[in-house]
């Protein structure tokens, strides 16, 4: 172990005498220690949690509580001490909202049983996927399991139409997992939609009757067929009854609220650089959440950490070289739409970008930081996370991930770094009722301020940008060479890409 903090001790001093001898002016020496001391004191960051998620609650936007988040996020970087604070803003293609989702089924005629059927008859627990189309009151209407939902699952079950399809899914466990959750559903609502089913009843992956949203709408559209979330025990049960030879039936509401396009905003503070006050490094985190909980671990938790980080770096008397511009994105659950938003209405100075850093993941253990598929950045970075290895967070990736608000600024070109983190108690409680304020590690997330106002002042005090924005044609190979394209196309994104919908344009 002594070992290897003389390495990481030489790196960190081979990278401070570079960046001496590089630049006009020595770089702050102590200042990553002075920021880790003071993102370790007490300061607001619990009672600011507390007042975004216990007071205010989930936060979808076009909704009052998204507006009252955004207020907070603009009066709390104030509070912080940031030099400037604004709102940028951008538009969603449709508002929606939840209406009162009934789902109750009917099991008869058992095709075993000797004697006269006893009907059965259950409510079924449940909420609508977001984004969803709303679905009329429909009365048994039939029921039909179709497994996991592969070419031969549908194939098994033959004429779907006008039937509710039933889905299984597996017990979340990994990070593998959840993307599974993303990643699975498209292929099963093409076919869907093409055998005109009447709606698809998705088998919650959580157990203990935990119910949670997501959307399969990539930009805030409307998708194509209705879609619910049942209770993994209520889903079981119907695939028992269906397995046991009875007719299964259902009577469905899904009377979502749907609207025309709303305005949400990010909400853009900053530290202003010294020297280099054009360049600019991001630390963000987003803002929105689902509302089934109150948003704590996606993403509150790291939303006040963002606020905090600016608050440490200020506490600390360190002045960055550049600006660091600390971002509450808006819009992220819906397609990440208001990162996108803010990489094209930047795109003009995103030449100037020295870094973007992200954390996504709730409270837990961070490790490292994935590179977005970069050897440059990585090999670059390695020495400034020195300071953490009192955290552990000191290990690197090439991986190139979507899911989180990094990923369009990434496909213009510019460096990112993901928070990479120990699943924790997050993924339970991911999108779920049961996300709440009590969830949080408090003690690991001032660990992680002190990792993200560090490593985000490091990358701002460099000599020169750790690395160039690349050219479309070097986002491509990049892409390629870390065999990126499967993930881009498993989650419909491919397509944008290649026809330049996505991405730097040149």
């Amino acid at each position: 172990m002594q070992t290897l903090k003389v390495v990481w001790a030489s790196l960190f001093l081979v990278a401070t005498c570079f960046a001496v001898s590089s630049g006009s002016n020595p770089p702050d020496a102590d200042a990553a220690n002075r920021i880790i001391n003071a993102a370790l004191q007490p300061s607001p960051l619990q009672s600011n949690l507390s007042r975004l998620t216990d007071r205010i609650g989930g936060r979808v936007p076009g909704t009052p509580a998204m507006e009252r988040a955004i207020d907070w996020g603009v009066q709390s970087f104030k509070a912080a001490g940031a030099d400037s604070v604004h709102t940028e803003e951008f538009k969603i293609p449709n508002s929606w909202a939840e209406g009162a989702t009934e789902f109750t089924v009917q099991a008869s005629g058992n095709a075993d049983s000797k004697g006269p059927a006893s009907p059965t008859q259950f409510r079924v627990r449940c909420v609508s996927v977001a984004w969803a189309p709303a679905l009329t009151a429909t009365k048994h209407v039939a029921v039909v399991d179709i497994g996991e939902g592969h070419s031969a699952d549908f194939a098994k079950a033959g004429d779907i139409a006008g039937k509710i399809l039933l889905v299984h899914s597996k017990v979340l466990a990994s990070w593998e997992d959840l993307f599974a959750e993303y990643s699975a559903p498209p292929p099963i609502i093409e076919a869907a939609v093409k055998g005109k089913a009447k709606a698809i009843a998705f088998m919650a992956t959580r157990e203990h009757d935990i119910l949670y949203r997501h959307t399969n709408s990539s930009e805030g559209e409307i998708d194509r067929i209705p879609q619910v979330v049942v209770a993994r025990e209520d889903g079981e049960r119907m695939a028992r009854l269906l397995a046991s030879g009875y007719a299964v039936t259902a009577d469905l509401s899904i009377p979502n609220k749907i609207g025309g396009a709303i305005s949400s905003a990010n909400v853009v503070a900053e530290i202003r650089g010294s020297e280099k006050p054009d360049e600019f490094v991001i630390l963000g985190a987003h803002l929105d959440s689902w509302e089934l909980g109150t948003g704590a671990l996606d993403n509150g938790c790291n939303a006040a950490l963002v606020i905090d980080a600016l608050r440490a770096i200020k506490a600390s008397g360190a002045k960055p070289l550049r600006s660091i511009r600390f971002i509450l994105f808006s819009g992220e659950e819906e397609g990440l739409i208001g990162s996108r938003a803010y990489s094209r209405q930047h795109r003009n100075e995103l030449d100037k970008a020295a870094g973007v850093v992200i954390f996504d993941s709730g409270t837990g253990k961070t490790t490292g930081f994935a590179t977005g598929g970069r050897k440059d950045t990585m090999e670059a970075a390695q020495p400034l996370l020195a300071p953490l290895q009192q955290f552990g967070a000191t290990n690197l990736k090439m991986d190139m991930e979507w899911g989180t608000d990094h990923f369009d600024l990434m496909l213009e070109g510019v460096p990112t770094f993901v928070a990479d983190q120990a699943e924790a108690n997050y993924l339970e409680n991911y999108h779920a009722v049961s996300d709440t304020y009590d969830k949080v590690d408090f003690e690991q997330l001032k660990k992680h301020v002190a990792e993200a106002a560090t490593f985000s002042f490091e990358l701002a005090n460099l000599p020169e940008k750790i690395g160039p924005r690349l050219t479309r044609s070097q986002i491509e190979q990049t892409i390629r060479e870390t065999h990126s394209e499967e993930m881009l196309k498993m989650f419909g994104l491919w397509d944008d890409w290649e026809t330049g919908k996505l991405g730097r344009e040149k």
